[in-house]
């Protein structure tokens, strides 16, 4: 792994895949949500956009 920001708080690492590792300053491993968004914080990841929630059908078919 490649180390390839150093903070007060964090350390950031690449590994040679492309992902992201960050360990914290008590040498711990942070994931999960914690991790996501120091990755925003920092522009390496962007977060996709929430897909927008499909539009309820009318029933046509009431009259009937």
């Amino acid at each position: 792994m490649q180390q390839i920001k150093k903070t007060a708080e964090y350390t950031l690492f690449q590994k040679k895949s492309g992902r992201y590792a960050v360990k914290d300053k008590n040498k711990q491993w942070i994931s999960g949500e914690a991790k996501q968004q120091i990755l925003v914080d920092e522009k390496l990841i962007t977060l996709p956009e929430p897909k927008a929630a499909p539009e309820p059908e009318t029933e046509a078919s009431e009259a009937e």
